[in-house]
């Protein structure tokens, strides 16, 4: 019997810059937000637009690239997977996430970084790090307590 499909392609734009940490094992990770649009024709023959959030987290090489070249704005294509994680809070109540956890994407803008604000002409996409075959890991060995959000 086949396996379970659990995939995911977004088209978005960054509702705020990436935020780079790192695991106690010193993994870097990144958090960030997207925001997809979505225009539909409503009753009435109107034109309507539906906005969806989708929280996002790149591990290692993937999350560096993404922290380092992306800011809030900018439209980036992300592939990966859904992943649900539940903890208690400081509370004691019990608490969940849908995320997507990134493992491949695409510029669609210009890439952002420090050279390209201070007037240097950003790299050609091409020039990149190779990030498609970074491991990601699938059964991580830490716990929600090492996610530094």
């Amino acid at each position: 019997m086949a396996n379970d499909i659990n995939r995911v392609c977004l088209v978005g734009r960054f509702t705020r810059d990436p935020e780079l940490k790192f695991t106690p094992t010193n993994t870097p990770i990144a958090n960030f937000s997207l925001a997809n649009n979505r225009t539909y024709v409503g009753q009435n023959s109107e034109k309507k637009e539906q906005v969806s959030f989708f929280n996002c987290i790149a591990w290692g090489k993937t999350g560096q690239i993404i922290s380092q070249y992306f800011k809030k704005g900018q439209r980036i294509i992300i592939e990966g997977r859904l992943q649900q994680r539940s903890w208690d809070d400081k509370d004691g109540n019990k608490r969940s996430t849908v995320e997507v956890v990134v493992e491949n994407f695409q510029f669609l803008d210009a890439p952002s970084s420090d050279k390209a604000q201070s007037g240097a002409k950003p790299q050609e996409v091409d020039n990149f790090p190779d990030y498609r075959n970074d491991s990601i890991p699938d059964s991580p060995s830490f716990s929600d307590d090492d996610i530094p959000f």
